[in-house]
Formats: structure tokens, sequence, C-alpha cells
């Protein structure tokens, strides 16, 4: 007898086959509440995966809420279920009333709802997303030809609902995703960052999780605005060349009744086995990367925010906790793999899965992975055994990094290859420096606040450190606020201190901050060569005694190669001598005693001419006058 044929939208055999292979990349475009046409009527076809489920019916405004008024058909061989509700509107709420195998009724949020309601509610809300207005053509096309690893990468991590916010509402006062792109828009040009990195757009329902507790993957969250908003703000940051990279969360998931956890009374997305299904010290939930369904839900939702909506790359959050069956567990408390190992096999295939399709459909797209490990080829080629990764946080060079920062000077010498040392391991993957909002929550003070001293020695340490990070070999990343010197540690309950810029210390840190930016961007030898020993080369990385590093960074031609000179103690040295390779003149492009920093602002010569005088094992040298935590960067 031949199948009856199927409407557009319907869930076929193909679809349960490909579905069952893990392999349907846009599941999302049938699984979900989607606005059809059936015959006259127009309604929205549902459709959700309940495999061990007795039964499921949709209940919503449009039924009062009723278990028996919409019944959902079940679909072999996977469980499918099914239904068609005519005249449903446009944002109607609504759940899955799902019987369990026991005989129990529990109300699901739907894991592929576009669009959610705004916490504390925690229905879906039906939503049409397929007729996006995009005029960003140009800048897709221009992705398709863009390389990470010779552009500039400079990425301002942003979190929406405690960036700006209007002061005196009623409300919470968060900007929408509309007011947020027009303001960040201006400020990200205006600063020289390349990118924004957004926290917490997937709908979850505690501000405190900061988003990194998600019940609705393939919903931007309604805190902030409607589907059609959010595509607005990607569209207008495209036109004005700003790459948007969103925080992805595969690693785990909340125990929220009325999210992924025992969807269908059953462990459906997580792993059954408590040892390998939770984390005890987060609280959450462990996807089963070993189950084909749930990791085509995971590779179809990654591709659904960079196909549907644009964006232009996923930062991975804790792949760490993936990769390692005993992250954050005692012993006792997690299961090794099949030869006896703690190595997540499932979790490793995954990713070499993931970054091979979402990569392989969308050139110029990035895959970044905050790995904390020492896990080799993250970055490597899924070919030659690597996990496929376009980025890698360099979680190292970070904490090498902080740890010197917050020393008192005169114990710096004896520390001084925490600065030095990440170079030696600098091309063992694709990096990206990173100084993210972990770094500044929790009782570990803000990065004004970690650095020694009182006063203006905080902000000229603080100077240097970010003119160390910038010339550094590796893209960058810098979270919100700390541009500026925020004082406070970060919290998603307030705005940023921006009343701190009428402080003139404050004002200069931030111009300090947007000068090297926009020297990082207009300067090839910054980032051309980020992935080759030929782009960083040390002049002096053993001045431990006065604790100052001087290094270059070079371009692919050397027409225009950069020499940086960064003291980081208290102590000016007035007649600074440093080695460099040719007999050429040297001009002085940034010094950080300009007084638009808050240095003195004393006369200097702009042009540097080397004499033959032996230097830091060159034959040629010119000297300078290098004031207390003092930057100087000449090009040559």
């Amino acid at each position: 007898m031949a199948e009856k044929k199927l409407k557009p939208y319907e869930i076929g055999e193909l679809d349960h086959y490909l579905f069952g292979q893990g392999n349907h990349y846009e599941i999302y475009k049938k699984l979900g509440a989607h606005k059809v046409k059936n015959g006259k009527k127009t309604g929205v076809y549902f459709a959700v995966w309940a495999p061990h489920a007795r039964s499921v019916s949709v209940v919503g405004e449009f039924n009062e809420w009723d278990m028996e008024a919409n019944p959902m058909e079940r679909q072999e061989p996977l469980g499918i279920y099914t239904c068609f509700v005519p005249g449903v509107e446009e944002y109607a709420m609504y759940k899955y009333c799902i019987e369990t195998y026991t005989g129990e009724y529990v109300f699901k949020a739907d894991p592929y709802a576009n669009y959610a309601e705004l916490r504390p509610g925690t229905a879906s809300k039906v939503v049409d997303i397929t007729d996006m207005k995009w005029t960003d053509k140009a800048w897709m096309d221009r992705r398709i030809q863009w390389n990470h690893t010779e552009e500039p990468v400079s990425i301002y991590e942003v979190h929406i609902g405690s960036w700006k916010r209007h002061l005196g509402r009623e409300d919470e006062g968060f900007y929408n995703y509309r007011e947020f792109a027009k303001e960040i828009a201006k400020y990200v040009k205006d600063m020289g960052y390349t990118h924004v990195e957004l926290m917490g757009i997937a709908e979850h329902p505690f501000d405190g999780s900061w988003g990194y507790q998600v019940t609705g993957y393939f919903a931007p969250t309604s805190r902030y605005g409607t589907p059609e908003d959010f595509a607005w703000m990607i569209n207008y940051l495209h036109k004005n060349k700003i790459g948007v990279i969103l925080d992805w969360v595969p690693a785990h998931f909340p125990r929220d009744i009325h999210g992924l956890s025992n969807f269908d009374g059953t462990p459906t997305y997580e792993y059954a086995d408590p040892k390998k299904g939770e984390h005890p010290d987060w609280g959450t939930k462990i996807f089963d990367y070993g189950k084909n369904e749930v990791r085509n839900f995971l590779i179809s939702n990654a591709l659904f925010w960079i196909e549907q909506f644009h964006v232009d790359g996923l930062r991975v959050d804790a792949v760490a906790s993936m990769l390692y069956l005993d992250y954050g567990k005692q012993d006792g408390q997690w299961v090794a793999n099949k030869y006896g190992g703690n190595k997540n096999l499932e979790a490793i295939d995954f990713f070499k899965h993931l970054n091979s399709v979402v990569l392989g459909r969308n050139p110029g797209a990035l895959m970044i992975a905050e790995e904390s490990t020492a896990w080799p080829k993250v970055t490597g080629d899924v070919e030659e055994d690597g996990l496929g990764f376009s980025l890698k946080w360099n979680m190292g060079w970070m904490h090498d990094f902080t740890e010197y920062m917050k020393l008192d000077p005169y114990f710096r010498k004896d520390h001084h290859n925490q600065m030095t040392f990440a170079m030696s391991y600098a091309y063992s993957e694709n990096y990206i420096l990173v100084l993210s909002h972990d770094e500044v929550v929790h009782l570990k003070c803000s990065m004004l606040n970690k650095m020694p001293g009182i006063g203006a020695d905080k902000y000229s340490n603080l100077k240097a450190g970010y003119a160390f990070m910038m010339g550094h070999a590796g893209k960058k990343l810098l979270f919100m606020g700390q541009e500026f010197a925020q004082l406070r540690e970060w919290s998603e309950e307030r705005e940023l201190d921006w009343y701190l810029l009428a402080e003139e210390e404050h004002l200069k840190m931030q111009n300090w901050v947007r000068d090297l930016l926009h020297l990082y961007k207009r300067n090839k030898a910054m980032y051309e060569q980020d992935q080759s020993w030929e782009g960083f080369e040390w002049v002096n990385a053993d001045d431990a005694y006065r604790s100052i590093f001087s290094f270059i960074r070079h371009s692919k031609n050397n027409k225009k190669n950069l020499l940086f000179v960064c003291n980081f103690t208290p102590v000016a040295r007035d007649d600074y001598r440093v080695g460099v390779p040719r007999r050429k003149q040297y001009k002085l492009i940034m010094n950080s005693d300009d007084a638009k920093y808050g240095g003195t602002g004393e006369e200097r010569p702009e042009v540097y001419r080397a004499v033959r005088k032996d230097c830091d094992g060159r034959p040629y040298s010119f000297a300078y006058k290098l004031p207390a935590y003092g930057v100087a960067i000449f090009e040559f």
C-alpha cells in the first residue's frame, strides 16, 4: 500500500531515519511549533520527541490549558508526537503535557521552541521566524572568504542585561535588542573591537546563572525582546561591520521541572546513570552524547544560530567538563570508559562531528573552545585526530598573567617566567588571550583591584598589563567594563559603573585601551602571523631583575613591524637601551607617559635612530627614557 503523500511540514520516514542517525541538521524546522496552512485552515503544527511517554497532548492559551483538547499522535520508530491545531495565534503560550510511563503528568516547555514567556513564567510561545528581513548580504558574502588566522579578532564580551540599563524605570530597565544594537555598535566602533561576544542569549530561567543553565536552546531570551528583534540586532551589527559570537552551552542543563531534565519521565536528553549524567558541583544534568537524537539536537542547534540567525561564531562553554568523565567528581562519582580511562569518547566524537559540520557548511564562521586543560589538538584538524575548533581560549596564559600582575613589583623578578612561558606553547593551538567575566566575579576583584599598590600605581600597572596582552601572540578578548577600569566586581543585577568615566583616571584608561585596540586592528604585524613563530620575536625575555619585557611583532613582508617595551616596576629607567634587528629609524607611536593616558606628558623625540652598539645580543640598539610602569611601542 502506497504511503500517503506528506505535507511539507509533516514528519516522514526520512526525517525519522536522519534524526535517528543523528544527521538531521535542520530538524528544528520539523520539531517544535510551526505556523502552517492545512488545506483552508491556518494553525500550528506541533511536534515533540518523547520516546518513553505513554501519551502527549499540547496545552495552551488556545485550548484553556485542557489536557484532553489536543492529543498528539505517536509516530514510530522514534516516538515523535505530532498534531495540527487550527487557529492558534502568534505569541500564544503553550506546553506539552506528557504522561510518563508511571502514569504521572508533567508539563514541559518545548525543547525546540523559538520564543518563551518572560521569566518567572515557563511556557513556550508560538512565533514564526521563517520570514526574517535580512540586509547583511555584503557581510555574509565577505564572511565566506574570511580567514580568522590572518585577520584581527578583538572581542568585547558583553552581558546585555548589565552593560547599560534605563535607570529610574519601574521595570528592570533592560535595553531591548534594538536599543542595545544601536548603543553597542557606536561604542564598539569607537573603541576598535572587531566582535562582540554575547552572554546569556539562549532562554534561561535564572538570571544568576548568567545564561549558562539553558532551558530554551532554540529561543533568544525574551528578556530583551522577540526573535525578530534579536535578528534585527544581528543585522544591524553586521551592517556596522561588527561580528557576533554567542556563548553556547552543550555541556549541561538545569534540573528545572519545565526543562529538558527527565523530559518524558525518563532520562531523555541526559545520561541515565547519575555517575555520567550529573555534575555534583553544579547541580546540573549532562547531555548523553552517545544518543544520536541528543547529538542531533545539539548540532542542529549550533547550525540554527549560525544559519538561521546569521551569528558569526559560537564560544563553546565548559569543553573540559565534556571531555573528562571525572571532571569535578571524586572517586566513586564517575564511570570509566570502555578502556578504563577518564576520556568521554562519545563527547570527543561529538565535537569532531559538530565542528566538521558547522565549519564545513559555514566557511568563515568560528567555533571557539573554552577548554582549560592541556588536551592536545583542540584546534587541530579532525582528519589528524584533532577536535576541529577554530580557536581556543588560552586559560594557561590568563592564569599566569593575572597571578603575575597581582604580585608586588618587588617580587615580580622571581616570577618573570610567568609572563614568558605562554610563548613556549603559543603555536600548539590557535589561541585567544582572554580576560573574561570569570576573572572579575566571586571575590576575584575587578582587573583594576587585582593590581598592587595604591592610587595611580594601580592604573599604571593595568595599562602595562593591557599593552603586554595586546602585543602578545594570539587573538584578544576583554570583558565589558575592564576597558575603563571598573572598580567593583561585575554583577548581573546592575549596569556597569559608567559614571566612573567622569573621573580622569578612568577616562584615560579607556583612551589607552581604545588606542591599543585601534593599533591592533590597523597593524598586520599584530595579527596576520598569529599562528607562526615568524610573527613574534623576543628581544629580551630574560630581564627579570628589572622586570622589563621587550619583543617584536613582525608582519609578513616585514615592511611595518612593531617593537614593544613594557616595564612592570615603579622604577624609571632614564637610559633604557634596547637591542634591535636593524640599523633603522624607530618611530615612537604609543607611549604610556602621554598626558592623554594619565602620564606626565613629558616631551619626547618621535624618532630614535639605532646605532652600532651591542645590546640584548644584537649589534644595534637605541636608548629610551622608560618611565615607571612605562610602555613604549615603536614602529619600524
